[in-house]
């Protein structure tokens, strides 16, 4: 972004509100590019080049800027990453914001990989809820997909968060053609199991930079599902509703839910804001063109002058994106350096 768009004039404390009218209270915050796995929709082959530690936001300025979002509406935050239990102490982070005035819910994406022994810390931390990614659940597809994860430690650190009782779990599938997407009724099989805290989510693959897989609409999940099982549409609730268009399969009562970026682009409906682990907001998950607020925290900016940077950036918000199933324009910048 060369240069921030006027605001229109506002009374401080007004919702946070973009030129097309869309209030924003959920706010992803990825708290570091680092991941202990290399999936391979999310990393290419050769890895990454890793930001470098004082370029990360520090966790005070974190739980600073959440709460100035929170001054402006945002009630809803998720930590992300690369993988946010990576970074040290994450559970600091969490209480700090769990105690934040405002914020009303608090969540993580992890992978799961370390969750069996973070799980009641996370708990009495202050964390609510939980997304793990998973997307196979044969264990030698399991190592490739990840280049290198167990995947008896990702189930086993699902179970110990139902334990601690961080529920509903959500769990995270990315179905890629003629990669994974046969075990569609496997994963469905297998989280029925647990139905009455489990929501399973198919996410259609994202090309970041170029397209290294094949995407797999949403509509042909639901029609694949529609031959077995009796699928019935979940009404979206307030403007907090997430992405995702979700579905209870009325054999076994699991909740499925499609997040179709590409097919079924939402964006007319995105109440979405991202801090990138840099101090980066991106506005918008497919353009990386945004200040960072980062600079403007270590120049000594005030709340109010933070806020005001903020409803610049999210006044100026793009419409969408124009990413397609085939062909379209790629999401730009990193995966692991966004939170997704």
């Amino acid at each position: 972004m060369t240069g921030l768009l006027p605001t229109p004039t506002l009374t401080r404390r007004q919702p946070l509100v973009d030129r097309l009218g869309r209030v924003h209270t959920y706010l992803r915050v990825s708290v570091t590019d680092r991941c202990n796995f290399r999936c391979v929709y999310c990393m290419p082959p050769e890895g990454l080049n890793w930001q470098p530690r004082e370029d990360l936001l520090t966790y005070e300025e974190i739980g600073r800027l959440v709460g100035v979002f929170a001054e402006m509406g945002v009630q809803k935050v998720r930590l992300t990453g690369g993988e946010p239990t990576v970074r040290s102490d994450i559970e600091a982070l969490i209480a700090q914001i769990a105690s934040c005035k405002g914020i009303l819910d608090l969540a993580m994406t992890t992978n799961g990989h370390t969750l069996a022994r973070l799980a009641p810390r996370l708990a009495r931390a202050g964390l609510n809820r939980i997304n793990v990614s998973l997307d196979t659940l044969r264990p030698e597809r399991f190592g490739r997909v990840t280049r290198g994860g167990q995947l008896t430690r990702v189930l086993e650190g699902i179970e110990a968060a139902r334990q601690a009782g961080i529920t509903p779990i959500k769990i995270n599938v990315v179905l890629m053609k003629d990669e994974n997407d046969d075990e569609l009724f496997e994963l469905v099989e297998y989280f029925a199991q647990w139905a009455q805290d489990t929501e399973l989510r198919f996410i259609e693959y994202m090309p970041f930079g170029k397209r290294r897989h094949g995407t797999v609409p949403s509509h042909s999940l639901r029609d694949r599902l529609s031959q077995q099982y009796t699928l019935c549409a979940q009404p979206q609730h307030g403007t907090s509703a997430g992405p995702a268009s979700t579905w209870t399969l009325a054999e076994n009562s699991l909740k499925v839910g499609f997040i179709s970026p590409l097919s079924e682009h939402f964006c007319a409906t995105c109440n979405r804001l991202r801090l990138m682990c840099d101090g980066h907001l991106r506005t918008c998950l497919a353009h990386d063109d945004t200040p960072s607020l980062r600079d403007l925290l270590r120049s000594g900016a005030t709340d109010h002058a933070l806020e005001d940077a903020i409803r610049a950036m999210v006044y100026a918000k793009p419409d969408g994106h124009d990413a397609q199933i085939n062909g379209g324009t790629h999401f730009e910048g990193v995966m692991t350096r966004i939170g997704g």
